[in-house]
């Protein structure tokens, strides 16, 4: 049980870490990009193709550079959760409706004043909801991350299913679909709220 509890702490930390890392990288890259419009094609065109990489390739390349171990699966779902996080970032500060800008520009906001008191709370809920679907993808990515001697609860998946142990691939999915339907349901609540505000 003891090992159980620290394996899924282990699933959620690998998890949470490359999603936190690529939320700081991809709002910032998000935000430079409504900035530099031109950028956005070529920033976003790269993002995708760096989603269709399988995610056993991903982590077989990265192995490479960063070896065996926990940061080459955080590496991983950095990049994996990059594309929805700059994308929601960058629709949803061009989505803020431009009679907002104009009455902050009236009321003689700096550029930066704009960006954190009217473009960024109004674009929060979308962002959050490109933060939410890159955690679910991290849960299932996390899972494979065994095979480059990555922590998580893939392990017990890995060693049923040589075994065909079905208790044992159970014993790993059945938490690991738990904080896929737990994160949905809380990051859903609170985008709800924030539109609702």
């Amino acid at each position: 049980m003891t090992e159980l509890v620290v394996k899924s702490f282990s699933h959620l930390l690998l998890s949470w870490g490359g999603v936190a890392f690529a939320a700081v990288i991809g709002i910032l890259l998000g935000i430079l990009l409504t900035r530099v419009p031109v950028l956005s094609g070529p920033v976003l065109g790269l993002s995708e193709i760096l989603q269709t990489v399988p995610s056993l390739a991903m982590l077989a390349i990265l192995m490479m550079t960063f070896g065996l171990g926990d940061t080459t699966a955080i590496m991983a779902i950095f990049l994996y959760s990059l594309l929805p996080i700059v994308r929601n970032t960058y629709t949803a500060i061009r989505g803020v409706d431009a009679a907002l800008l104009e009455a902050a520009r009236g009321m003689g906001m700096s550029k930066l004043q704009m960006l954190l008191q009217v473009e960024l709370p109004n674009a929060l809920p979308l962002i959050l909801s490109g933060i939410r679907v890159s955690l679910i993808t991290a849960y299932g990515i996390v899972t494979i991350a065994v095979l480059v001697g990555g922590g998580g609860l893939g392990g017990y998946i890995y060693r049923g299913t040589q075994t065909a142990d079905t208790a044992m691939v159970l014993m790993g999915a059945i938490p690991i679909c738990a904080m896929a339907v737990g994160t949905d349901f809380l990051l859903n609540r609170l985008e709800r709220k924030m539109i609702r505000r």
